[in-house]
């Protein structure tokens, strides 16, 4: 971090300079022009924070007008909000009151501030429940203004852009929250710049050398790149000009978190990641009515040039996506014998992919506008607070099911079309069109054939949901479910017939336990549930009205016993935690400055490996002080620890590995061309030649392909390494890679 060292007149030239760019843009865009409002707005911010310095350094009112630069030039909104965005942090952090907001600028303004006042401190918590609460706040003040939601993404790009200053603890807990909610959150509002931004700083900051080596690839790979795309592009540049079009052809380079992404989920190294660039054609169309006309044109043109795709055509024009986006997609075979997506838009269209539905407000003239687009904004987003989730971090998760969902289009017999998210099923499109449909579904009929309400939907389907009164909701249904909406109306009738059922289990349990002359009461009920090994006294009693469990001499054994070692039983039954015989516990205060040490001193560690990720040493990795006050090692990418970020950041800890006297857990998966003997050089070359211990072998052979998965036990991430690349050498063997479970 650079030592900040400006004096107060620098101080204030940087702070009018900042100012000055705010205004210039606001002034070059269509908005209707409101200068004196948003001028006293900044007055009054920068007399509020007079005095008060962010972390960096700097004066704090350099945040607000940065906020509102980026809410007026990368978002496209007006006065209201960017007057909002300056004074977002006043009622938080001065002595002025959301009454001082609206007694200066109005009612609007005052409720916007609020709403950003509500869920200041970033979403997340300490604690789940007061973390899914903030969120709740979040998604209600979303649905009456979505501006606020909109200034908050703002507030956190500016925060994640100046993240450098922030300890390594808070970074790590910044960017696994931004990571978990706000980018696909960008991403369901149809803010892909934003979007991308916030997942490649997050991307950064969590693993900061393989951001620096896919980076440096990119920047090597630039001029080949470039030579490539000036050979693909010059016959379709020759055939759009002849068309006598105005457009631009550029080539759009992945992010450096969506080319990690590819070579995590498809298991390949940078250079296997073909479709590194898009070409992306933008053409100006003053008629709207003309655009879905050219875009065929042109797809036309470069299907008569170059060799198509035919199973990732993407038609966005005719349907498009729930958050807006509206383009034209073909992948063709490029001269190099790769596949190119080539992506066709207007201009008008490109604004709407990079900045969402704000994009509108460009052509429109006035706030007025601007009211009602936003309107038709928050119809993508009030289906998820019908019914929230009881459990926080299942209401999380059921959030991030809408945000992250890709869609596909079904009919239903009238031809009216319903969007669901790809891999939806029978009983989501139920569910989606009515509780009583869903609750009540027994099969569905798609492309007039009987199929099962598991069946999975494609896009085009026509389907018809067939009920029966007779039927009942089951929990096994939920396997079925990829809608948020199904999941929720799903649990919610579960839960009404679990409360019916655990009620006449209560009252059975109670009447048999004093007739037999036993009291009712909690003490009772925890001897039975800890002997039973259940969750808890609810549990029990639904397996009573359920008829799971009998109700005899053994239920009255168990309510007479005596409390001794119960405790210790039941603390056992309530932890999710593996239990950890030569493991001593974290003691003092959470310190996050300090890098916590991994130790093994004779066979004591002073931590424990968490069973969802298996780390070992090499990877990167944070702790976690869990409720046993054991510190829980967890890979940065690990799905769990992203919610740990998320929800408990104070128990965060900086790690390091000192211990590589102990052997870890690591998995590979081998595969290759079938031959006589290769199992047998496989485990030569494990046991014998490398010397390293192996746990468990599993090979499948079909059709002459062979694939292995192998555990083995390993000091650290070098020595897989090496196992891999010994074992890519073995005649046949196409792949051998780590495995990350």
């Amino acid at each position: 971090m650079e030592k900040y060292d400006l004096t107060p007149q620098q101080e204030e030239e940087m702070i009018d300079k900042a100012y000055q760019n705010l205004l210039n843009g606001y002034l070059a865009s269509n908005h209707r022009k409101k200068v004196e409002i948003i001028e006293r707005a900044f007055k009054f911010a920068k007399s509020a924070h007079a005095g008060i310095r962010r972390r960096s350094g700097e004066p704090y009112i350099m945040h607000p007008i940065e906020v509102a630069r980026i809410v007026s030039q990368e978002i496209g909104l007006g006065s209201t909000s960017i007057c909002s965005a300056l004074l977002h942090d006043v009622v938080e952090d001065t002595e002025y009151t959301v009454e001082d907001i609206e007694a200066q600028f109005g009612k609007k303004i005052a409720e916007i501030t609020q709403g950003l006042t509500k869920i200041s401190g970033g979403i997340f918590g300490d604690k789940a429940s007061a973390q899914a609460e903030n969120f709740r706040k979040l998604l209600l003040t979303m649905s009456s203004d979505i501006r606020v939601v909109l200034i908050k993404m703002a507030d956190r790009l500016h925060n994640m852009r100046t993240l450098g200053s922030m300890l390594p603890s808070k970074q790590y807990k910044i960017a696994g929250e931004t990571l978990y909610i706000y980018a696909p959150l960008a991403h369901r509002l149809g803010l892909f710049a934003i979007k991308t931004e916030l997942e490649d700083l997050s991307f950064k900051y969590e693993h900061p050398d393989v951001y620096k080596q896919i980076a440096q690839k990119i920047a090597d790979s630039e001029q080949s790149r470039n030579e490539f795309f000036e050979r693909f592009s010059a016959p379709i540049r020759e055939r759009l000009s002849r068309m006598g079009l105005k457009y631009e052809m550029r080539a759009r380079v992945k992010s450096v978190y969506s080319i990690w992404n590819k070579m995590e989920t498809k298991r390949v190294p940078f250079e296997e990641v073909y479709d590194l660039y898009a070409a992306r054609i933008v053409f100006d169309c003053p008629k709207d009515a003309e655009e879905k006309h050219i875009c065929w044109n042109i797809y036309s043109e470069i299907t008569d040039l170059y060799r198509l795709h035919p199973e990732r055509t993407r038609d966005w024009i005719s349907t498009p996506k729930a958050n807006g986006y509206r383009a034209l997609h073909l992948t063709v075979m490029g001269p190099d014998g790769n596949w190119v997506e080539v992506q066709i838009r207007s201009r008008r269209m490109d604004e709407l992919a990079e900045r969402g539905f704000a994009a509108h407000w460009k052509y429109k003239v006035g706030e007025g506008e601007e009211e009602k687009e936003l309107g038709k904004w928050l119809q993508t987003i009030e289906d998820i607070l019908k019914s929230p989730e009881p459990n926080a971090l299942d209401f999380l998760d059921t959030i991030k099911l809408n945000l992250f969902s890709s869609e596909i289009v079904v009919f239903t017999p009238k031809g009216e079309l319903v969007t669901l998210p790809n891999g939806a099923s029978v009983l989501d499109l139920a569910y989606t069109l009515h509780s009583d449909l869903g609750n009540h579904c027994i099969a569905g009929k798609v492309n007039h054939k009987l199929v099962p309400l598991s069946h999975k939907l494609n896009s085009g389907d026509q389907a018809e949901v067939l009920t029966s009164q007779s039927q009942q909701p089951q929990p096994e249904w939920e396997a079925f479910l990829a809608t948020a909406k199904g999941k929720q109306r799903l649990r919610a009738a579960l839960r009404r017939d679990h409360r019916h059922i655990t009620a006449e289990g209560e009252a059975l349990l109670k009447s048999f336990l004093e007739d037999n002359g036993l009291t009712y009461s909690n003490e009772t009920l925890t001897k039975i549930v800890a002997n039973l090994e259940l969750r808890n006294s609810n549990e029990l009693c639904f397996m009573v009205g359920n008829n799971e469990l009998a109700l005899n001499d053994q239920i009255l054994k168990y309510a007479k016993k005596s409390n001794n070692g119960l405790f210790s039983k039941i603390f056992r039954i309530g932890s999710k935690q593996k239990e950890e015989n030569n493991v001593i516990k974290f003691e003092g205060k959470i310190d996050q400055k300090v890098v916590y040490q991994l130790t093994n001193n004779n066979g004591v560690r002073n931590y424990t490996t968490a069973d969802c990720c298996h780390p070992i040493p090499g990877d990167d990795v944070v702790g976690f002080v869990n409720q046993n006050s054991i510190v829980e090692v967890h890979k940065l990418t690990c799905p769990e620890m992203m919610r740990l970020k998320s929800s408990y950041g104070s128990r965060l800890l900086q790690t390091k590995w000192e211990d590589y006297s102990t052997k870890f857990l690591a998995s590979v998966e081998v595969t290759g061309i079938d031959r006589m003997g290769i199992l047998q050089e496989i485990v030569y070359l494990i046991s014998t030649t490398l010397a390293i211990n192996l746990r468990r072998l599993n090979i499948a052979a079909n059709d002459g392909v062979f694939k292995c998965e192998l555990d083995v036990l390993v000091s650290d991430t070098k020595v897989v390494d090496q196992l891999c690349r010994r074992m890519r050498q073995v005649q046949g063997v196409k792949n051998a890679l780590r495995l990350n479970k």
